[in-house]
């Protein structure tokens, strides 16, 4: 298809001169070389529409996706398998779900379990095929999961910081209460502080008389030691011990102040915005104010932040100069900071979104350059080219006005290039022409009855008002038990538009689309100024230098792997056997191609299934080698949200947990308990259970009592954690005793390790990393420890790790056959809500629930329209009801209405 773009000749007066590029080969290669990165690496975004902000152990986590191609918003056709998950605040992976995509279209939820404890989770959302591009785009939220119905101890900490000779002192000081808020005092409490996973101090104390316990830590290495957290266990009483973790956000409370100027340089003698972004250590916004002077002290400019700390100045910079921020903070004390230097020449790219009509651009040069020199500007959005212009160097300073109506809605990227075609400056901006999915919602009522049904009508426009067919999600909860800031939720517009294209935290992005006027357009061209983004690279991109593409859009299920005899050589012709040993009965065979490969394609099965495979080579024998291919699993980095994470988690929600307590007390009065939820938050294993991994001689999970990983979770010793916890054994210098080898004649023998199979010395216990046990089972006694022989005279611990088998889903029994136990589709769950016409229901329960309705499937018909209806819960006050929503046409859309129930 051929495309024609504009040309633009810059002047003085504004005006604009168009033509069309004709025999302009360096401008025809730049736009050969976006269209080309358009074409071949088409870019995905996720967005996940919660039914709720925060939740509870016990809760459900029910959701929607939303998978959109950037360049329109339309519902993407490309990926056809969505992976969503569950993380935690070790960066652990808890649940992962693998979810068919229908026209970029699915749902899903996770049972939040008793497997999970309080803190702060991520929740992360991608395809395949966004993995070529990095995790930086991927849809990445933090909730808040709080915990009420096992939780016996609320706690609160609060952080100090100062200075020291080693480094940056921090005095943390934890309260520990019961539920009533007495203190629990007197209590002993052990702790470890972990900087970036990396253990610095271990330790012990008592709780004061008030129930607290003041910990202090240096940390001597801030520039590689960002953040962590503590971990602390405190013992109740002889038999029970809790934990409890906080998160250390920062360990210094000092603020970092960073400068911007305007599309990437100051330059001599040419007026500029300077944009300012301030935060507090914990990655915050702060207030500021202050003013820029030279080295003589004469001050030139003056600022003041506006929203999370960003702002904005001019300044006309002299390169003989000097140039120093002199800060302000809200605590009357002041910081100086240097700006960046200054070149010489350059050029400076500006940018005007004030008009809501106009973009009104600015370019200034001090290069001397020749008659015929020209720069280019070119202006796109997500790789779309929308406008180019080449103007030739007869002027120092060039304007121009340009309509916005030929960019669609979103961030937008100016680009200039100059004579030699390279980028020299660039700026972006955000285009809102508030056109969005028109959702009307109206209710039968205004005003309703506990209980009573509440019926829905929505109607849904284009953002010109024509009815239209869309996809919606809505979910209804009590706002009362539920209430949450509009400006901080993750929203369909915020996050398709604005968080899906910018690299790193953005604070309150729902702030931007919220009751928008001129100080919000303003305040969104300072995050556009200071938020740094790069999809690609120019210099990478020109010199056809593009990223490599490791993963195919997943399209469909399938097992695939070659056949390689046992010389090496691949086997052509064999015959290869897939059949399910669990879950979705099937058997289908496949023969391989000449370079031994097969393929098992437009499978379906869910998470329970499991295969073997088996595989002849072309005399039916089976002296041959199944290599399965297999994508590894997305690794999980630092959290780049980490600024949003809760410290005092129970705290912060705790009107919500209380409402989840109660619901839980009478659930169980009625006998209407889930079995998911638990009853003790800390449980000492005293029995035989089910073992994974094992390497016991007696079998998996003979022994006198098993240690699993879940009780190790917050430990940070293994040592030290098996104290107490198995009556008979005791622990010495990192060494595990029986106390039934104390009494032998030549002394105390410490317990034989057994680690996945291998013994190992006895004092190799404390060097092993708890995150990597699976179980611990202890052998005490002489029918356990007797096949052991002379090697288990003084007990055996036998550690199973979870590394102990590489690869988990995939073994090979025997030459040509191999068990094979992929990821299948996660099946969702429908969203229960009661039916009170129902008369089996009994009305003496009360109905405490938090998320009233959720549906995540409502369509509109080709009139616009689409009812729902449910019945409301006991709670009374504001219900909120939250629509997000697409159209074909990729319009999105958000609404909010409420209703009382009284």
């Amino acid at each position: 298809m051929k495309k024609s773009f504009l040309f633009i000749l810059f002047v003085f007066a504004s005006m604009l001169v168009t033509g069309f590029i004709r025999d302009d080969e360096p401008l025809k290669k730049i736009l050969r070389q976006i269209e080309k990165y358009r074409l071949g690496y088409p870019q995905e975004k996720v967005h996940l529409h919660l039914d709720k902000p925060y939740y509870a152990i016990g809760d459900n986590i029910w959701f929607k996706a939303y998978v959109v191609n950037a360049e329109k918003n339309e519902l993407s056709n490309l990926s056809k398998v969505l992976y969503v998950e569950l993380i935690n605040d070790k960066d652990s992976v808890k649940k992962s779900l693998k979810i068919p995509l229908n026209m970029g279209l699915c749902s899903g939820d996770f049972n939040l379990t008793d497997s999970l404890r309080e803190g702060n989770y991520r929740i992360r959302a991608y395809t395949t095929w966004m993995r070529n591009f990095g995790e930086e785009y991927f849809f990445d939220k933090t909730i808040s999961i709080g915990n009420s119905i096992s939780n016996t101890v609320l706690t609160q900490v609060d952080y100090s910081y100062s200075k020291e000779p080693r480094g940056q002192k921090v005095t943390a000081v934890i309260n520990y209460t019961d539920m009533a808020g007495e203190p629990l005092a007197g209590k002993e409490v052990n702790y470890q502080i972990e900087l970036d996973f990396r253990s610095i101090l271990k330790g012990k104390g008592l709780t004061d008389a008030k129930g607290n316990l003041q910990i202090t830590f240096v940390n001597n290495q801030p520039f590689v030691l960002k953040s962590g957290r503590i971990m602390t266990t405190i013992r109740l009483d002889e038999k029970k011990v809790l934990s409890k973790n906080f998160p250390v956000k920062s360990t210094s409370s000092e603020s970092d102040i960073q400068f911007f100027p305007e599309s990437g340089d100051l330059v001599n003698g040419i007026s500029t915005q300077v944009a300012f972004k301030a935060v507090r250590s914990d990655g915050l916004g702060i207030a500021i104010s202050g003013y820029i002077s030279n080295q003589n002290n004469e001050r030139l400019a003056e600022f003041k932040s506006e929203h999370a700390g960003m702002g904005a100045f001019n300044l006309r910079p002299n390169g003989n100069d000097i140039y120093t921020a002199t800060v302000r903070f809200e605590d009357g004390s002041e910081k100086t900071f240097k700006l960046p230097r200054i070149k010489s020449q350059g050029y400076v790219l500006s940018a005007d979104n004030s008009n809501p009509a106009e973009l009104k651009i600015r370019v200034s040069t001090s290069v001397s350059a020749r008659e015929e020199d020209e720069l280019t500007l070119v202006a796109q959005t997500n790789g779309q080219v929308h406008f180019v212009s080449r103007n030739k160097l007869v002027s120092k300073t060039f304007n121009a006005s340009i309509p916005k109506s030929r960019f669609p809605t979103g961030i937008l990227q100016l680009t200039l290039f100059s004579p030699q075609n390279e980028p020299v400056a660039e700026r972006l901006v955000f285009i809102n022409h508030s056109d969005f999915l028109q959702i009307g919602i109206a209710s039968d009522k205004a005003e309703y009855k506990k209980r009573e049904k509440t019926k829905l009508e929505f109607n849904v426009g284009s953002p010109e008002g024509i009815a239209t067919t869309g996809s919606l999600s809505v979910a209804v909860i009590d706002e009362s038990k539920v209430p949450s800031d509009e400006e901080s939720e993750t929203t369909i517009i915020s996050n398709l538009l604005l968080s899906s294209d910018l690299k790193g935290f953005i604070e309150r992005p729902n702030y931007y689309f919220t009751d928008i006027d001129q100080n919000k357009v303003r305040q969104l061209d300072h995050l556009m100024l200071t938020q740094g983004w790069r999809r690609f690279e120019w210099k990478n991109m020109m010199a056809d230098s593009y990223p490599a593409l490791i993963y195919r859009p997943e399209t469909n299920m399938q097992i695939s792997g070659k056949v390689i005899a046992l010389s090496g050589k691949p086997v052509a012709g064999g015959k290869v056997t897939l059949f399910s040993s669990s879950g979705n009965v099937f058997l289908i065979d496949t023969l391989t191609n000449a370079n031994g490969e097969f393929v098992f394609d437009n499978l379906y099965f869910n998470d329970s299934t499991k295969f073997i495979v088996q595989a002849r080579n072309e005399r039916d024998k089976k002296n041959v080698e199944i290599r399965l291919d297999r994508i590894p699993p997305q690794l999980v980095t630092k959290n780049k949200n980490e600024a949003m994470l809760e410290v005092n988690v129970n705290k912060s929600i705790l009107p919500y947990l209380k409402n989840s307590r109660t619901q839980y007390d009478e659930l169980r009065k009625y006998g209407l308990i889930s079995r998911n939820i638990m009853l003790d938050e800390v449980k000492i294993v005293e029995k035989k259970q089910e073992v994974k991994n094992s390497s016991n001689l007696n079998g998996a999970g003979r022994a006198d009592a098993v240690i699993t990983s879940a009780q190790l979770e917050n430990c940070y010793d293994i040592a030290i954690c098996i104290q107490g916890r198995v009556p008979g054994i005791i622990v010495m210098n990192g060494m595990v005793y029986s106390m039934r080898s104390m009494n032998s004649l030549t002394g105390p023998v410490p317990m034989q390790l057994v680690i996945d199979g291998s013994y190992m010395d006895p004092t190799f216990l404390s060097a092993i990393n708890p995150r990597d046990v699976e179980s611990i089972e202890v052998l005490k006694s002489g029918s356990m420890t007797g096949i052991y022989g002379m090697r288990g005279s003084g007990g055996v611990l036998v550690i199973n790790t979870k590394r102990g088998e590489v690869n988990k889903d995939y073994r090979s029994f025997a030459p040509g056959i191999v068990s094979f136990n992929p990821q299948g589709f996660f099946k969702g769950r429908e969203f229960y809500a009661p039916n009170y016409a129902d008369q089996a229901i009994n009305p003496a329960i009360p109905d405490l629930r938090t998320t009233i309705y959720w549906n995540p499937n409502v369509l509109s018909d080709s009139t616009g329209r689409a009812n729902v209806e449910f019945y409301n819960a006991d709670g009374t006050g504001n219900y909120k009801v939250v629509v997000e929503g697409i159209n074909i046409q990729g319009n999105i859309g958000r609404q909010i209405y409420r209703y009382s129930v009284k």
